[in-house]
């Protein structure tokens, strides 16, 4: 029997988080894997754990759009075009207008929305071309309704969900899946700085090997973990006054500028 070729795997926002847990997973099951990282230092033990595996760390801000360009197409120029691309660079914090976050909201729909656009952007003309491949966006059950004082991240998520269910039917015919995750609450540094109670919250491992599982499947929407499932969907058919009445006095994340 021929041996399986190892996955070739691209992620963004691999320092810490979803990120560090997804290419941990990845790097268990053989992958060879693109990292795009803030800190490469963060990658360390990941390369001690698994020494022959080839890894590529790109330290860069995911903003850099011209930087995200080329280090896809540098992995691609030495391991191939992916077969799967996740965008999960993402920050969170609060911002509310009127309050002078204007440069909050944008940083957060810079990273959280626009870099999913960019990073995806070099790898879909290659992956039409072999007519293959999975296109990932971690999303998030929080762009389901408007979070009050999470405006920015709301928004955001709303966005690239709605982004990536465009592309799904976009790339439809040229054999590619786009996979849309939206977590819950997962214990990472984003949620260590919340205050308030976190239903259902799930470790980033524990995560990750639901969402590999999801990818390899290449179903097209998800939430993890599954009882977020039914928060999701009971948020999404709430009438407007009772939601407004019901979250009017929800807590809020600590906002950027505090």
């Amino acid at each position: 029997m021929r041996a399986r070729t190892p996955l070739k795997v691209f992620i963004t926002g691999a320092s810490s988080g979803l990120g560090l847990a997804l290419a941990t997973r990845y790097a268990e099951q053989g992958a060879t894997l693109g990292l795009v990282v803030r800190r490469g230092d963060a990658i360390e033990p990941l390369r001690a754990r698994y020494p022959s595996l080839r890894i590529a760390v790109y330290v860069t801000d995911v903003r850099d759009h011209a930087a995200l360009a080329a280090a896809a197409q540098d992995f691609i120029a030495h391991a191939g075009c992916p077969d799967i691309v996740v965008a999960n660079a993402g920050i969170s914090a609060g911002a509310v207008t009127g309050r002078g976050d204007l440069d909050a909201f944008r940083t957060i729909m810079d990273v959280n929305y626009l870099a999913m656009v960019a990073t995806f952007e070099p790898f879909i003309g290659p992956m039409t071309e072999t007519r293959t491949g999975t296109l990932v966006g971690i999303a998030s059950v929080a762009g389901v309704r408007g979070l009050p004082g999470g405006g920015a991240y709301s928004a955001s998520k709303a966005a690239a969900t709605r982004y990536l269910e465009s592309l799904r039917v976009e790339l439809r015919a040229a054999g590619i899946a786009v996979v849309t995750i939206a977590p819950g609450y997962i214990r990472t540094p984003m949620t260590d700085g919340n205050s308030y109670p976190m239903p259902f919250l799930m470790d980033a491992d524990a995560f990750a090997v639901r969402a590999v599982r999801a990818i390899a499947r290449r179903v097209r929407f998800t939430v993890i973990p599954w009882p977020m499932r039914f928060v999701a969907m009971l948020l999404h058919v709430t009438p407007r006054w009772l939601y407004d009445f019901a979250f009017e006095r929800a807590p809020r994340k600590k906002r950027a500028a505090d």
